[in-house]
């Protein structure tokens, strides 16, 4: 008797045209490529070295969001190639200003249910969140993509994750995901597909809160993050009657969380995994604040931090850098007064792009500094020197830990002022 198919099998077994399992090799069509600013220039020289040009211009996205604006004269050279090649070859090259490339292709609906999308960056698997097949490759890999709008894979085995009922007062989908990379651990989902099944009331999750756990995914070593779809993409997608996983289909191993029982949660520095309640870090003396990316700068992450920082100060010694996900989140943060509640208790509004995530321009670490980040990663020098720190929480944590000027919840905060 024949097996099910897990979702990430469902989905390539669609595109090669035959049911495939994990473990299998196949090639598959590409149904978009993305290409960051930082490998641009190595993606083109590959693709100078192929003696080839896009098969399909259309499905070829570059997106200048890692350092953006340029921070120097070597980095603007290098947008200004990006900039010409695009216009030379079709290409749709999202600039300085759009935002980060995974809320942007989102946003673009250059992502949709059963596509693979490929990524020259590693939390390609946001695509999920929509249920797309959404990777991470490095430069040679896309390029051969790009050129041949096919890419081969070995067909991953998946881990169930099951998220039941809803999440409590206080506690975010960022807290979720903490909390499922901590017990998958940083290697436990390696060269897998993480399939993320949202039920007893999880399936009211918003894209953007699934955009977050698919995000994260890549942080216990998966391949794929796929959220199975329900709630609110069935209502913004359309999504095939094939893209479910068979109920009986094989896991490498199933973990389930209980949404109605979690606290908020913080990664402490030097791994994601190292993943503990607030409230056992609490008092942790920040220095900086950052809020944004590809993980936690939607709009509904930037209304979490104004709820909580409305009426308040950011402490004296604090810095609070706030980096929206995209242009589109900007605007509508202008529009509904968002962003004028962050501009009053003190923050910092930067471009729309990555920011201080990965060091490489402005919120940059100095040594021995403390960042509470909303972002995904808090590795040894990941924003700066190799002994300042980051722990990574929700925009709610991070914007309370502004205030007070050390870890804490908006709950704690709370508190702390009414017996002042």
């Amino acid at each position: 008797m024949s097996v099910g198919q897990t979702l990430a099998e469902k989905i390539l077994s669609h595109k090669v045209g035959r049911p495939v399992r994990a473990g299998e090799l196949v090639v598959v069509e590409v149904d978009q490529v993305m290409v960051v600013d930082s490998i641009a220039g190595s993606f083109f020289k590959r693709l100078e070295y192929l003696e080839a040009t896009p098969r399909y211009p259309e499905r070829v996205s570059i997106v200048i969001d890692h350092v953006a604006p340029a921070a120097n004269l070597e980095v603007a050279k290098a947008q200004k190639e990006i900039r010409e090649w695009g216009k030379r070859h079709g290409i749709r090259v999202f600039d300085v200003g759009r935002g980060v490339c995974h809320q942007v292709l989102i946003e673009e609906g250059l992502a949709q249910p059963g596509w693979v999308v490929v990524g020259s960056d590693s939390h390609s698997t946001t695509y999920g969140a929509v249920g797309a097949f959404g990777t991470g490759m490095g430069a040679t890999d896309i390029a051969l993509a790009a050129a041949s709008g096919r890419t081969w894979l070995r067909v991953p085995e998946s881990v169930k994750v099951v998220f039941r009922g809803r999440l409590p007062k206080g506690v975010t989908a960022k807290d979720a995901a903490l909390e499922m990379v901590r017990l998958l651990t940083a290697e436990g989902a390696t060269y897998m597909a993480v399939e993320i099944h949202l039920l007893d009331g999880a399936e009211a999750l918003t894209r953007g809160e699934r955009m977050t756990l698919a995000n994260l995914t890549v942080e216990a070593g998966a391949k794929a993050g796929l959220v199975v779809p329900s709630g609110e993409i069935l209502e913004m997608y359309r999504v095939p009657d094939w893209l479910y996983p068979d109920p009986d289909a094989r896991y490498a191993k199933e973990v389930e969380i209980d949404l109605s029982a979690l606290t908020p949660r913080v990664s402490v520095p030097f791994y994601v995994d190292n993943v503990h309640e607030v409230a056992q870090v609490k008092g942790k003396r920040v220095d900086q604040v950052f809020i944004g990316t590809c993980t936690n700068g939607r709009i509904e992450d930037l209304r979490a931090a104004a709820e909580v920082l409305k009426g308040r100060k950011v402490a004296p010694w604090v810095r609070l850098l706030v980096v929206p996900a995209s242009s589109q989140v900007l605007e509508e943060a202008a529009r509904d007064g968002t962003l004028l509640t962050l501009l009053e208790a003190g923050a910092t509004i930067g471009t729309p792009g990555c920011g201080p995530c990965m060091g490489r321009h402005m919120g940059v670490l100095a040594p021995g500094e403390v960042c509470v980040s909303t972002s995904n990663r808090n590795f040894r020098g990941r924003m700066g020197a190799p002994d300042a720190e980051i722990y990574l929480a929700s925009p709610r944590v991070a914007a309370a830990s502004a205030v007070a000027g050390y870890l804490t919840t908006p709950e704690e905060l709370e508190e702390e002022e009414v017996h002042a």
